[in-house]
């Protein structure tokens, strides 16, 4: 996994914004007669045309919507302009979101039903009391962040007819979904193995080797098995990828796939067993690092292959998020995933703050994802569950402890977009800038999102500028701000 590199930042405050919180917080000596004490002064909404969610790397303010007057005008000024054009368009965006590994739903269902329903709620309810995720990411059998490694046929012999498949083991995966799937019947879930079943593998073990080619067709039938499961439990499995990083073959579960191998499966496999079967899952090369776009792009140069699949998706623990765009250059009508990065234990708030929304929320939609989901949504304080050798420094989106959670940083890394971006928006253009980092998308209601961080230390102001009109803003060093506006 990529080592991130985390820089402190120095936190200052603009005069404005500590005044503003001063007057919605001060406290005035009651006048009135017959009681002593005091009253609190009920905080003044000022008049904005742009609504504005911050979060700052000291964690003073955390996804906190800011009673400040951003109104647009006239006035020039000599900062740094983002123009927002929403008249020039780019890829529909399907959502932002989380992995629900096998460990995270552990966690999560652990917890007493009451507390258990409200974060559930609050991490997937669609109006405006949560961060409404509306993508997630599952595991198709064991991740490295489940207890112990399974597959959904682990067979002592082979079992080529799959007479002993069953998903029955997912005790806590499944009522997790089902509950995520009540508050947004529409959320897209993605599903990826870590491993085929031992017995199909040159190893016979579910951690390295490759599939074994005469189990092809018996492995595309168990991708098969899978979706009708879990579809025979109110459960629509969106895509699939054929194999969590196919080129990691060192984790606990794992499985090497090279790019002739994808090529070969996805093609003459388990795109026709899809076919045969009537099933409309759509099928993603790749998911992995962003330092070999060649694979995916071997993969869709292969005409068989390519009919059936619907794009290809990327990691970023090595490479550069920039790689997407030429294999979206490449591929124009095939669509661009990016479906996990980690924040760790060693990791810090105001570092991982910048990196993630730099390279993922800016990075990887500005260069064609029509999603983001980083890695793991739910971890106990230890960073588990997870496999011997799986990731020990993996944190959570969120801590779950008992009846109680806490929110980390990749919990408002997500939430500046997930809010207030929802399913089929449109990515529309706004001026890159080094200085500022963001991106600009359009929601179905026409209403307008912005995502911002100043990518400074110090405080720097800077324009929006849309339809020829001006509202400037101030940025903490290091912050990150998504502003809203019709």
């Amino acid at each position: 996994m990529k080592t991130i590199r985390n820089t402190r930042f120095t936190i200052l405050f603009t005069g404005l914004a500590a005044f503003m919180l001063m007057s919605c917080s001060k406290k005035v000596a009651s006048t009135g007669g017959g009681g002593g004490g005091t009253v609190v002064t009920p905080p003044v909404t000022v008049k904005t045309d742009v609504n504005m969610w911050l979060t700052t790397p000291d964690q003073a303010q955390l996804l906190a919507k800011q009673n400040v007057s951003l109104l647009f005008n006239t006035i020039t000024n000599s900062n740094t302009t983002i123009n927002v054009d929403s008249t020039t368009t780019y890829q529909t965006i399907d959502g932002f979101g989380f992995a629900l590994t096998g460990g995270s739903a552990q966690v999560i269902n652990a917890m007493p039903a009451t507390q258990n329903n409200a974060l559930i709620k609050e991490l997937f309810a669609t109006d405006s009391t949560g961060i409404n995720i509306s993508y997630i990411r599952v595991t198709l059998g064991a991740s490295d962040m489940s207890t112990a490694p399974f597959t959904y046929d682990d067979s002592s012999t082979p079992d080529v007819n799959l007479q002993n498949f069953s998903i029955s083991m997912e005790t806590d995966l499944i009522p997790v979904l089902k509950k995520i799937i009540a508050l947004n019947p529409n959320i897209k879930i993605l599903a990826c193995p870590w491993s085929a079943p031992a017995w199909m593998k040159t190893n016979n073990n579910l951690s390295g080797g490759s599939l074994l080619p005469q189990y092809y067709s018996v492995y595309a039938n168990y991708f098969v098995k899978y979706i009708q499961a879990m579809k025979a439990q109110g459960i629509n499995i969106d895509a699939v990828t054929p194999q969590n990083e196919p080129l990691n073959a060192y984790n606990n579960p794992a499985m090497l796939e090279v790019d002739t191998a994808e090529t070969n499966f996805i093609g003459n496999y388990l795109g026709p067993a899809f076919q045969t079967a009537g099933i409309s899952t759509k099928i993603i090369c790749y998911d992995h690092n962003c330092d070999h776009p060649e694979y995916p792009i071997y993969v869709l140069n292969d005409a068989t292959a390519n009919k059936y699949v619907d794009g290809s998706a990327f990691h970023l623990y090595a490479g550069d998020i920039s790689a997407l765009t030429p294999v979206h250059t490449a591929f124009p009508n095939k669509n661009i995933y990016f479906t996990e990065q980690a924040t760790f234990s060693t990791g810090t708030f105001s570092g991982d703050l910048n990196w993630h929304v730099t390279n993922l929320i800016v990075g990887a939609t500005r260069n064609w994802s029509r999603n983001v989901i980083e890695w793991n949504l739910a971890s106990d304080p230890n960073y588990g569950p997870h496999t011997v050798g799986g990731c020990s420094t993996c944190q959570g989106a969120v801590t779950v402890s008992g009846s109680a959670f806490t929110r980390n940083v990749s919990y408002y890394i997500i939430a500046h977009a997930s809010k207030f971006v929802k399913a089929g928006a449109i990515r529309i253009a706004s001026d890159a800038s080094t200085a500022f980092p963001n991106v600009a998308f359009q929601n179905p209601d026409g209403s307008k999102v912005l995502i911002v961080l100043n990518n400074s230390s110090n405080i720097a102001s800077f324009n929006i500028q849309y339809k020829s009109k001006l509202v400037t803003s101030t940025l903490n060093g290091g912050a990150v701000a998504t502003y809203t506006w019709k």
